[in-house]
């Protein structure tokens, strides 16, 4: 049987799949079309320029042993680089190509026995806000290990965070999904981790992104029909950052491209950090394969902090502003924020503010004044410490007999309807909540949940229940 381009590069490829890892292979490999044979010059497709590179930078000596077995000695390879046309147009187009010229096809001839040097790879398009000099972090050094305070809630993550800063890529923690309510410090941890691996290994070039931002970049990149050199920035990147990656919901072309690019940094050993305001298996809208990848790492859970935690906050907030505050006016307000760090010191910061402006001492009636306004503008996002008050008053019993072992059925009613309320209205995971609600797991707080939503159908009373607490919830 006569060979083909097909058949040869066929037998090739059954060659390279095994002596490769199948995500390299996957990536580097599946995209490849044989295009011709003509003597021993095999002509493979590949979909740009930084692609061929790769090919010969990392893996020129398998595939020169690869054609070898089937060509002999002489084979050679010509790439033929095409840059994929993001708008859908079929006619191919190529960089550096004359407009008058657009149909013709860049190729180059390159016997696989030649070394050819590692090439120097340039930021291939300019990213808003980074300069095309020198890719800058966008990292804040004011968010850093030494003010983001160790506590129960979020000694897990905090120190995870620390072993990646330490070997960035080289611990099983990777990618690192820190994950958690609004303002309980996952863009201030993120940047620490950032700010630490910069300080520890400065020829490492980070990157921290939003996901909105991210996505609004790969948007522009296909309005410019530039898609593959958006994918090929970021694989140049050593440690990447993504802020609230939950953003990326429902959005099927940027989850793509991100897919391509998480693997070809993970493959290749680099870092990624990751942060959301929900677990992975929370998660809506997000492909399958994408949260796959989400928990080959660590997912590390930032809590509500605890009082003593808030203490620690609040005092070292006042010692950076050089400030002194009375120890029960920092207890006062420590007890009665209890939702997110982000209140805690922004209250501390109004407290200061009226008392430097208006011209008044700071006394425990200032702060109450100022604690229970600023508690009342900020709106709630609903904790599950009120929950468990609203569910314990409307059951006539107090917090600690809902949190209690007890398996008599209205106490057990009413744990689950707390459970089940704070699954709808907090962003906490069902770890966090089972946690909180009388130290159960994760199961627990699915089977009361399930159980509420069967009871909700069948039981007229309880569903009395159910409507009652909503409404008190909602208010």
């Amino acid at each position: 049987m006569a060979l083909t381009a097909q058949s040869v590069w066929d037998n090739c490829l059954l060659f390279i799949k095994d002596n490769i890892q199948p995500q390299a292979y996957k990536t580097w490999f599946e995209p490849i079309v044989a295009v011709k044979l003509a003597d021993k010059a095999l002509s493979i497709q590949v979909p740009s320029k930084f692609f061929y590179e790769w090919l010969e930078e990392h893996y020129v000596k398998i595939l020169k042993v690869a054609l070898t077995k089937e060509l002999g000695a002489t084979a050679k390879l010509v790439y033929i680089i095409r840059m994929e046309n993001t708008y859908g147009n079929k006619q191919p187009f190529t960089e550096k190509i004359p407009s008058s010229n657009r149909s013709a096809v860049k190729s180059q001839a390159i016997d696989v026995s030649f070394k050819n040097k590692s090439p120097e790879l340039k930021n291939p398009f300019v990213i808003p806000g980074i300069r095309n000099v020198k890719i800058e972090s966008q990292l804040n050094p004011n968010y850093n290990f030494d003010n983001f305070l160790e506590g129960d809630s979020n000694r897990l993550a905090r120190n995870a965070g620390l072993a990646v800063s330490a070997k960035p890529g080289g611990t099983s923690f990777n990618p690192l999904l820190i994950f958690g309510g609004v303002g309980l410090g996952k863009t201030h941890l993120a940047h620490a981790i950032g700010v630490d691996i910069k300080d520890k290994y400065p020829e490492k070039t980070v990157l921290y992104i939003s996901a909105e931002k991210f996505q609004q970049q790969y948007v522009e990149s296909v309005r410019k029909n530039n898609r593959n050199d958006f994918i090929h920035f970021y694989q140049l990147i050593d440690v990447l950052i993504i802020d609230d990656v939950q953003f990326l919901s429902g959005k099927a072309g940027t989850q793509d491209v991100f897919f391509h690019i998480f693997n070809h940094l993970h493959q290749n050993g680099k870092q990624v950090i990751l942060t959301s305001d929900k677990a992975p298996v929370d998660m809506q809208d997000i492909e399958q394969r994408l949260l796959s990848r989400f928990k080959w790492g660590l997912s590390a859970e930032l809590q509500t902090p605890d009082f003593e935690t808030r203490i620690a906050i609040l005092k070292n907030k006042l010692y950076r502003d050089g400030v002194e505050m009375e120890e029960d006016i920092i207890n006062y307000i420590a007890k009665h924020i209890k939702s997110n760090i982000r209140e805690l010191e922004g209250a501390i910061i109004s407290l200061i503010a009226q008392s430097s402006f208006n011209r008044k001492e700071v006394t425990i009636e200032l702060a109450r004044q100022i604690v229970e306004k600023f508690v009342k503008n900020t709106k709630r996002e609903v904790s599950i410490d009120y929950i468990q008050k609203i569910v314990s008053d409307y059951f006539q019993m107090d917090v600690d007999t809902l949190q209690s072992k007890t398996r008599k059925r209205h106490i057990v009613q009413a744990r689950q309807l707390a459970m089940f309320f704070a699954k709808k209205f907090t962003k906490a995971s069902l770890a966090s909540i089972g946690s909180q609600i009388g130290k159960r797991d994760h199961a627990t707080v699915l089977h009361a949940c399930k159980t509420v939503d069967n009871l909700s159908t069948t039981d007229k009373q309880f569903r009395k229940y159910v409507e009652d607490l909503t409404k008190k919830l909602s208010v």
